[in-house]
Parts: C-alpha cells; sequence; structure tokens
C-alpha cells in the first residue's frame, strides 16, 4: 500500500511534470486563457516564516544544541526577517517613478542574496539529524557521478576545507540542463549555476561552526558527516532524476 509520503512525492512531482509540460510555445499560448495549474504566492509578500527545525538539536553528534539554536534563531531567523523586510521596500520602491534603477537593483542583489540564504539554510537544517550511513543505492548513484562515492565526498570536503575562516556553502546539485551530478562552491549565498537543484548542503560560514569548534573548520566538516540526514539526501536526489527525465522528454 503506498505510503503518505510517497503519495506527497507523487502528487508533487506530477505537479511539478505538468508545469513543464506547458514550457512550449503552443501550450503556453492555449493555457494564456486557463486556470493556473498550482496558485503561486505574490512575488511581493513579505510573509515568509522560519521553517521549524526538523530534529531535535540536543540529540546531533558533535554539535551542540547552543550552536544550532543560535545558527537557527540569529542568523537563519535574521535572513528571514530581512528577506522580509527587503520585499516590502520592493513593493513600495516600485511604485516611486523618481527613483533611479540602479537604486532598484541595489535591492534586487539585496533581495537575491537573502532568498539565497534563506533556502539555503533551509536545505542545511533539512538534512541533518541523521546517524545512519547512506544506503548502498544512494552511494551507487553518487559514485556513477563521480567515480566513486569516496571520491565524492574527498572534492565535497576539500571544497569546505577551503572556506574555512572565510564564508560560503557546498552543494551537491544535479543540473537539469547539462545532467550532471557535480559539487558546487557558493559565494555571498548565490546559488551555483543556474537550472542547479541542491541536493545535500553544507554551510561554511563560521557562524555555523565557530562556537563549537573555533577555526577547526576540518573538525566541524566530520562532525557535519555524522548528522547527515541520507534519507533526505535520497528523496533529493531521487526527486532531482525524476525531474530531469521529465526535462528531457520535453526538450
Amino acid at each position: 500500500m503506498e505510503t503518505d509520503t510517497s503519495r506527497r512525492e507523487f502528487l508533487s512531482l506530477a505537479a511539478a511534470g505538468a508545469a513543464l509540460s506547458i514550457v512550449t510555445p503552443q501550450a503556453a499560448q492555449a493555457a494564456e486563457s486557463e486556470t493556473p495549474i498550482i496558485a503561486l504566492p505574490n512575488a511581493f509578500a513579505a510573509d515568509h516564516t522560519p521553517k521549524p527545525l526538523g530534529f531535535d538539536p540536543a540529540k546531533l553528534n558533535g554539535l551542540s544544541e547552543k550552536l544550532i539554536r543560535s545558527h537557527w534563531e540569529n542568523n537563519y531567523g535574521g535572513s528571514v526577517k530581512a528577506l522580509n523586510a527587503v520585499k516590502q521596500k520592493l513593493s513600495v520602491f516600485l511604485e516611486d517613478s523618481t527613483l533611479p534603477p540602479y537604486i532598484y537593483n541595489d535591492l534586487k542583489r539585496e533581495h537575491l542574496l537573502r532568498t539565497g540564504s534563506v533556502v539555503l539554510h533551509e536545505l542545511y537544517f533539512g538534512n541533518l539529524g541523521g546517524s545512519t550511513a547512506p544506503d548502498p543505492a544512494l552511494k551507487n548513484l553518487i559514485a556513477s557521478a563521480f567515480g566513486s562515492f569516496e571520491t565524492w565526498e574527498k572534492e565535497f570536503r576539500r571544497i569546505g576545507a577551503g572556506l574555512g575562516g572565510g564564508s560560503g556553502w557546498v552543494t551537491l546539485g544535479l543540473n537539469l540542463h547539462t545532467g550532471s551530478l557535480e559539487n558546487y562552491w557558493h559565494w555571498d549565498h548565490q546559488y551555483a549555476p543556474a537550472a542547479s537543484l541542491p541536493i545535500l548542503v553544507l554551510d561554511m560560514y563560521e557562524h555555523s561552526y565557530q562556537m563549537d569548534y573555533g577555526a577547526a573548520a576540518p573538525a566541524y566538516l566530520d562532525a557535519f558527516f555524522k548528522n547527515v540526514r541520507w534519507e533526505t539526501v535520497a528523496e533529493r536526489l531521487d526527486k532531482a532524476v525524476r525531474l530531469l527525465a521529465i526535462v528531457k522528454q520535453i526538450s
């Protein structure tokens, strides 16, 4: 019998597939007068709220509850508040015809950064809280792109170590345009290549580890890998691969 989770995944993929299926000139023209497939939120709505942690921060291995709560409340929570403030300003300034476009674009750059911070933080916290090793199917799929699972992890860790003492993100991502599964380096909360879906996200800003490890970024990397929720990683990759198949069918 199908589980609730698999039903939700099927419905989300079906919606995504349906949305992708109309992205052709003919279908888009035919759909102009029809009701949208899904209701999209207002682009200027300043109503973002922090997403609760999906795990008990007191039970992580090597990452303290104090660190996680501070990270969630202050850094992630601060980004949510900042994003709302920026979107509120954008909606007001858009109507100000005297405002120079380059000033408006300063806000749009901030919009890009704050959106990236909110999304990446939610994905980061979403792939924490695990305690088991990745299953063989996931390891084999990653290995098919990198030669071996160990090669993937070696590069992922190396990128993270290179960001130690600085700031940025590391992600494993599947690119819907190139079809490649690759590790990406992010700076300033900005996404890696266009059309890339994040599969595993690592926060390398100092606020993510300094309270527990000071400047010892490699020790934080060890702790991160002890707490990856590999089931979430597998679910994200499975959805991304199925979306890739849809994209290839319509491209």
